[in-house]
């Protein structure tokens, strides 16, 4: 947390529990919660806090490197503290979105860039199924 602290200062954001909580709830997790889900993990916590201040510390987390926006088709964001190019995949029965570790996509991005000369800034794959859990279920 001494990074992000440091990071913040050196940005010039101010240092807030909230926002420190909000960092944490994300890089400790692999499930890409929505702003909605870090603000009722962390509300028992921090009664006062506000959804403003979810989205507010979620922009400076994006803003400083932080963080990742997921657009996996629903009709909210969903953020990722892992800011490596890497693809994800969403369940369409349950919304759960994982990532897709061991999948090289530079040589995929490289073509693209062949193809169109254009200079690739970035990239985001999503691929969407229905996961392990919603199929054992369905079979039942």
């Amino acid at each position: 947390m001494e990074y992000i602290t440091s990071l913040l200062r050196d940005k010039g954001f101010k240092v807030t529990p909230q926002r420190l909580a909000i960092y944490k709830v994300l890089a400790r997790t692999k499930a890409h919660p929505s702003a909605e889900m870090i603000f009722n993990e962390l509300q028992p916590l921090y009664p006062t806090m506000s959804l403003a201040t979810v989205y507010k510390t979620i922009e400076i987390l994006k803003e400083i490197g932080l963080l990742q926006v997921l657009n996996v088709g629903e009709d909210s964001f969903r953020y990722d503290a892992n800011v490596e190019n890497h693809p994800h995949i969403r369940c369409m029965v349950c919304n759960r979105v994982d990532d897709l570790d061991n999948i090289e996509t530079a040589g995929f991005a490289d073509s693209v860039a062949k193809l169109t000369s254009y200079r690739i800034t970035g990239q985001q794959f999503y691929f969407y199924g229905i996961c392990p859990a919603c199929q054992k279920k369905n079979d039942k």
